[in-house]
């Protein structure tokens, strides 16, 4: 359900500005990450209740977040009428090159994000159990770690209207890229400063594409089929999704080594890859 949510915010997003589509799906997906952030600040601040009272509040949130939309929220000035379903016509804005760069370099980023963020209160746990002096909060730390994405997705919205949103998506997921190859190192490494540090560096940056992609897969699709586009580019990515965290799970449960985050790298390379294969391609 949550695969269902970004490409129909998107699609609305897209449907009220025609110009400037970066710097608005920077403040939306800010808005999403924040929220993905959320519980661990909500665990934080209730840890004497119950694990299942985290449950009611996030769901009656999600309930207030619908019910918004639903009723604050019209249709768009630019809105396209929507086309008979042709599961064809789904694909076939992979036929464009440059759809299918932008599309490529934003599955490795899906590779990365969310397994990130799953396995972020292991890694800090893991940092407590090697540096028991250090006593982070893993829970409020989850979360500002994960709510920075929001700042970066803002600013990588704004800085797409000056450099270009691929020069700036690729940046971020080179940099999240490097941060994945690191890792292993700063799990080791003895000042906590850093430690969270890095990690901050890796929050910033392993979300700050997220936008920029999403606008760049919105420009480069069949203007009819955009919202179709996104809804395919966002379902394949959210699978990729469950790969890469079932992965990395399987990874920790065999190894129980920090060295496997250095998998995520994999995910990064390969959208880089994509991004620069062909340096002449005009994608904005």
């Amino acid at each position: 359900m949550l695969a269902g949510i970004y490409p129909v915010g998107m699609k609305i997003a897209s449907d009220y500005f025609k110009d400037g589509l970066g710097k608005s799906l920077g403040f939306l997906v800010g808005a999403l990450v924040l929220g993905t952030a959320f519980p661990h600040l909500l665990r934080t601040l209730t840890t004497a209740f119950p694990w299942k009272s985290l449950i009611y509040a996030t769901s009656a949130l999600s309930l207030i977040g619908a019910g918004s939309v639903f009723i604050f929220v019209p249709n768009g000035p630019f809105r396209m009428a929507g086309q008979k379903f042709d599961l064809s016509a789904s694909f076939s804005g992979f036929k464009n090159s440059n759809f299918r760069s932008v599309a490529f370099g934003y599955f490795g980023h899906m590779w990365e994000l969310y397994t990130f963020w799953a396995f972020l209160p292991g890694m800090l746990l893991f940092y407590n159990s090697k540096h028991p002096a250090s006593s982070l909060n893993v829970s409020l730390f989850s979360f500002l770690i994960i709510a920075s994405g929001a700042l970066s997705c803002i600013a990588g919205g704004l800085l797409s209207q000056k450099f270009g949103a691929k020069r700036i998506a690729t940046i971020a997921l080179a940099v999240s890229g490097l941060c994945c190859l690191l890792s292993s190192l700063f799990l080791f490494i003895d000042s906590v400063y850093l430690f969270v540090s890095f990690l901050l560096i890796w929050g910033l940056s392993a979300t700050a594409d997220s936008p920029l992609f999403s606008s760049l897969v919105a420009k480069n699709a069949p203007e009819r089929l955009r919202g179709t586009s996104l809804t395919l580019v966002n379902c394949i990515g959210f699978t990729i999704t469950i790969i890469s965290i079932q992965v990395i799970n399987y990874l920790a449960k065999a190894f129980n080594s920090p060295y496997i985050y250095m998998v995520l790298a994999i995910g990064p390379a390969l959208g880089l890859l994509a991004l620069l294969k062909d340096k002449n391609k005009k994608v904005c």
